[in-house]
């Protein structure tokens, strides 16, 4: 078996905090990482302009699906509560060359959420403060979120019970806020029945269908209490629980939420998909100015919570592959008194940082496109694999059974059309580049990995061995 060592090849002291997260510090990684507070703040603009008044129904679709993609994800978490996750999961099935590929593509997923989340940040600055008629300069926003990044990766490095905690916290109180101004809103509207929305006839199941990628959007992240399996008491228990139940708790919030602002904008939901702020357009409508403020105020803790979550993610998805030697081994390195994978957290606040001054001439809103574009692509790759992987590995457990078979196909074929939408048709510049970019990420680390294997078959053969156990 593979230790983890340092960076002079012995044995590593320090290791992950085993058992200190509870179900709900595990259940707030996966909630922090979606983010549902930017849903109605930004990203649904997407989803309003291709499904119209079928928003929330492209919502309720996204979310059955993604509860199976879950349900096959819980029956991997429950047989492999590793740091390492998806890396770990598919590796253990196709061998370590197909589990890298997966682990290279979560750790792109990730980092680039995270970059798309800090572009965030100073869009909600600004709009915050143009409430009060308030504005800052561009390097002074700059220096804000470089800032914000900052605070982020003290958060990460610190603690991971404190991270899980402050992302809960932080994401509870931003849902909590966007619920009663949408429930103030509702109420203005006077009935939460509307014709309109709930009339088949009246619904664009094209365009539905088409929403579906983006929709999927919304949830990415949903998966991550996997990668701190080694650091949640009891992982087969709460892990399964916080993925399968993030997704369905996400979901109805999206659902919901859809619903009530397009009734909020007169069932005007071509209003919603021209904005750059659907929520405060909604509360506008409403004769809620003062709202708009409380609303970007809400996306800025959201921004946070969800940043920190994918910076722990991320650096637990660098850890395993360290401590497996597919990366440099000192990403494999625990601190000894906060027991995190200090090394591997600091790699990915550099990585966010150096992209984000590399795409700052894009401007903010394109810099959130792109980046939170081609982390999709990552992440819905692995849900696919993770969907084909499922019911192999319980037919090699000797575990299968008809409802698993179920799950793999119905999220299988979700995950496959959702990859077929986001390229057909080809996306108009600049985000036809991402596709090539994505697939030569994709090549780099395949021949990475191919390097490794050539130069150490050794290393490989033991941790083929070690990912059989």
């Amino acid at each position: 078996m593979v230790a983890a060592t340092d960076i002079n090849g012995a044995p590593a002291k320090a290791q992950l905090k085993h058992g200190a997260l509870s179900l709900l510090e595990t259940i707030g990684q996966s909630i922090a990482n979606i983010a549902p507070t930017l849903t109605p703040a930004l990203n649904i603009t997407v989803v309003a302009g291709l499904a119209g008044v079928g928003s929330w129904l492209s919502y309720l679709i996204a979310t059955i699906g993604l509860v199976f993609v879950g349900a096959c994800i819980a029956s991997l978490a429950k047989r492999h509560p590793e740091a390492g996750s998806y890396f770990v999961y598919i590796g253990r099935n196709f061998g370590p060359m197909t589990g890298a590929l997966a682990g290279w593509a979560m750790i792109l997923a990730y980092l680039t959420t995270a970059v798309a989340v800090v572009f965030g940040f100073p869009i909600f600055l600004s709009n915050f403060l143009t409430v009060f008629h308030a504005s800052l300069s561009m390097p002074v926003l700059v220096l804000f979120t470089v800032l914000f990044l900052g605070l982020v990766t003290y958060a990460a490095y610190r603690d991971i019970q404190m991270s899980s905690r402050v992302g809960l916290v932080m994401e509870t109180l931003s849902i909590g806020i966007i619920i009663l101004i949408t429930a103030v809103v509702v109420g203005k509207h006077g009935t939460v029945v509307d014709s309109t929305q709930l009339n088949i006839t009246h619904l664009k199941f094209g365009g539905v269908m088409s929403a579906l990628t983006f929709a999927v959007f919304s949830f990415v992240g949903f998966e991550s209490a996997a990668t701190l399996a080694k650091e949640s008491a009891n992982p087969q228990r709460n892990v399964p629980i916080a993925i399968i139940g993030s997704a369905a708790v996400a979901g109805t919030f999206f659902c919901i939420l859809s619903y009530c602002m397009v009734m909020g904008m007169g069932d005007n939901a071509a209003a919603i998909g021209s904005s750059s702020s659907p929520f405060a357009d909604m509360t506008n409508k409403a004769g809620l100015s003062w709202a708009a403020a409380v609303v970007y105020f809400a996306a800025m803790i959201s921004g946070f919570a969800c940043a920190l979550a994918c910076i722990n993610a991320s650096s637990r998805m660098l850890y395993s592959m360290g401590r497996y030697q597919f990366l440099h081994r000192s990403m494999g390195l625990v601190h000894g008194v906060h027991k995190t994978p200090h090394v591997a957290v600091l790699a990915s606040a550099a990585i966010v940082l150096v992209l984000v001054l590399a795409l700052l001439p894009e401007g903010f809103l394109n810099g959130f496109g792109l980046t939170g574009t081609i982390a999709t692509y990552g992440f819905v790759v692995v849900y696919l694999g993770v969907c084909v992987t499922a019911p192999v590995d319980l037919y090699r457990a000797g575990k299968l059974q008809a409802q698993h078979m179920l799950y793999g196909i119905v999220g299988t074929a979700l995950m496959a059309f959702v990859i077929y939408g986001s390229v057909v048709p080809y996306p108009e510049a600049p985000y036809n580049w991402l596709p090539p970019i994505f697939v030569a990420y994709m090549v780099i680390g395949f021949i990475w990995f191919s390097i490794l294997k050539s130069k150490s078959p050794q290393t490989l053969r033991l941790i083929a061995e070690d990912m059989e156990g």
